[in-house]
């Protein structure tokens, strides 16, 4: 009975754990799409307007909702994937011996 239930709880944990990276690569596919349209319409108004293609391609405002979109799709992916090169279960498993070692030291 209680195998069952840890079988069931990890089905569910590993399902919504597919379901975050999915809403994650959806998100990002909406990401690309929006901003690739609106830097190209961005920049050929521009152009319309007078400027020529190197000024209207290099002018920062043409893609600043890249910058602050990106950031919340870094939050995401973090959140989704977490930091596994700093924060890991090594890492989490070296802090905490050395943790013990440092009270074991101050104990003696």
């Amino acid at each position: 009975m209680e195998n069952r239930f840890d079988k069931e709880q990890k089905y569910l944990l590993a399902k919504k754990k597919v379901e975050q990276i999915a809403k994650f690569y959806r998100h990002l596919s909406v990401y690309l799409v929006v901003n690739t349209i609106l830097s190209t319409l961005f920049i050929y108004n521009d152009i319309n307007s007078g400027d020529t293609f190197n000024e209207a391609f290099f002018n920062f405002g043409n893609f600043k909702i890249w910058f602050f979109w990106g950031i919340g799709v870094l939050v995401q992916a973090i959140g989704t994937f977490g930091l596994p090169f700093v924060f890991n279960k090594d890492w989490e498993e070296r802090k905490l011996k050395q943790y013990l070692e440092e009270e074991n030291r101050k104990i003696k």
